[in-house]
């Protein structure tokens, strides 16, 4: 029998977040290149193929890693779960890389439709990558949109931590990754409006990145010129710590103990069934 390279420790966490936001961009940015560049699909098919790819992601890396797949998730559980400082910034270089690279295959591969579409790489279909108030046309600002990522990112970690708190009722038969993907699909429609539901830091600046790397000079930029790239960072950043934060103290400290959990990681089928025996 072939012997099989298993990559443990600190390494296999960081690949396996490296792969999973790879994958969930693959298919979140590749929507959105098909809806605005080749005109098939709608904002529908683009709720739900970020919900599945980030289903397909989790499930990639949650093994390993947890399946983080996004910094404000990292950071809002060193802050109130436990999760190691010391593996911070190596999961989120992962997730930049992951989703930076994805985003240059995604830009490749349109390149013949974008380029039709958009001749100047303007912000027309800048959007395909990264977010801009408003969408790129309602009358929403600056601080309007930084107000909604606060907001999306907020339910996004409250409703993740309730989803993988074995305390709780996780979802049994290995369903969280699925359950989790619902809930982007359902952000993303009843929360896309103002901002785009970016909601994940590694998500916008990644593909904002290989945009500006490939020709859209004004990839920074919103509509009305303004530096808008750190409002999908720092907004998710903040609100991941408050939706974790309202979780904890508003539902999980009247939880009861279950016994030690592994910080960051999707709990496993037996650890739900015997979560929802108690």
């Amino acid at each position: 029998m072939a012997a099989r390279l298993k990559m443990s420790g600190l390494v296999g966490e960081v690949v396996a977040e490296f792969a999973g936001t790879l994958i969930l961009i693959l298919f979140g940015v590749g929507v959105v290149a098909q809806v605005v560049a080749g005109g098939i699909g709608d904002h529908d098919s683009i709720a739900w193929a970020w919900g599945l790819g980030v289903t397909f992601g989790v499930y990639v890396a949650a093994r390993l890693s947890g399946a983080h797949l996004n910094p404000a998730v990292t950071i809002a559980l060193a802050v109130f779960k436990g999760f190691e400082w010391r593996k911070v910034l190596p999961y989120i270089g992962a997730q930049f890389l992951g989703a930076f690279l994805a985003a240059l295959l995604v830009r490749w591969n349109y390149t013949e439709v974008l380029n039709a579409k958009d001749p100047g790489l303007t912000i027309k279909t800048q959007g395909v990558f990264s977010t801009l108030p408003g969408n790129g046309s309602l009358p929403v600002g600056e601080w309007g949109a930084f107000r909604d990522q606060i907001i999306g990112t907020a339910i996004l970690l409250f409703l993740i931590l309730a989803l993988t708190d074995v305390a709780s009722t996780p979802p049994g038969a290995n369903l969280a990754p699925f359950i989790i993907g619902l809930v982007v699909v359902a952000i993303g429609m009843a929360w896309g409006t103002d901002a785009g539901y970016a909601i994940n830091p590694a998500r916008d600046f990644g593909p904002r990145l290989a945009s500006y790397l490939t020709g859209y000079e004004t990839a920074f930029r919103d509509q009305t010129g303004y530096l808008y790239f750190w409002i999908p960072i720092v907004g998710p950043i903040i609100g991941g710590i408050v939706g974790a934060g309202l979780y904890k103290y508003v539902v999980g400290r009247f939880l009861p103990i279950v016994g030690p959990q592994e910080v960051g990681r999707v709990p496993s089928e037996d650890e739900s069934v015997e979560a929802n025996r108690g």
